[in-house]
């Protein structure tokens, strides 16, 4: 039997504030970068949804390339532990790199991010994030392009996942501490 959202948990977040937002974000985005040039580095897997729709929204060209970092597995916190799974493969040195990634938690993927990035000697480097937690973190990062702040709750949907099921969810959902999660639940109807 297929779960609403409703009983998945509490909707944070619609399809639509998430769309009017990534809108908002793409322009703010285009107007910084007028006649410039932009690398654009998504943090996969859960900002792919994210950067498909803000490319959409910018109105420029850009260069998209893919890093693949974990610090998660099938967790609901970060083990602190980075693992790059995949790493770009276009070079940044002179170069205005954006990265964007799905949710700004912890830090410490960011921080390991923008670390290896700077040491590459980009002309700029910024962070857009969908989504940043208000919480104490654990390393130092803040996003320069926040599409929106939330509570410390765990979140699926739009991309994040649980134990890579739930992405395909068009809201941000917000799971509940206690709810344990029937991975024979088809989501992709939801």
């Amino acid at each position: 039997m297929m779960k609403s959202l409703n009983q998945i948990g509490k909707i944070l977040l619609s399809e639509n504030e998430i769309l009017n937002r990534v809108q908002e974000l793409g322009r703010q985005i285009g107007d910084d970068y007028k006649d410039q040039e932009l690398l654009i580095i998504c943090v996969l897997k859960g900002a792919v949804i994210f950067v498909s729709d803000l490319l959409r929204n910018i109105d420029m060209p850009v260069e998209l390339d893919f890093i693949q970092i974990s610090s998660y597995g099938n967790e609901t916190e970060s083990s602190g532990e980075i693992n790059v799974i995949q790493n770009f493969n276009t070079g940044i040195r002179d170069r205005n790199v954006l990265v964007v990634d799905d949710i700004l938690d912890s830090g410490l993927t960011l921080e390991y991010l923008i670390k290896n990035i700077q040491s590459k000697s980009p002309k700029s480097l910024k962070v857009c994030v969908l989504l940043n937690k208000n919480k104490a973190r654990e390393a130092n990062i803040k996003a320069d392009y926040v599409g929106f702040h939330i509570p410390d709750e765990f979140v699926i949907g739009y991309g994040l996942d649980y134990a890579e099921k739930y992405r395909g969810l068009r809201s941000i959902v917000a799971l509940p501490k206690n709810f344990i999660l029937d991975v024979q639940c088809d989501s992709k109807f939801l």
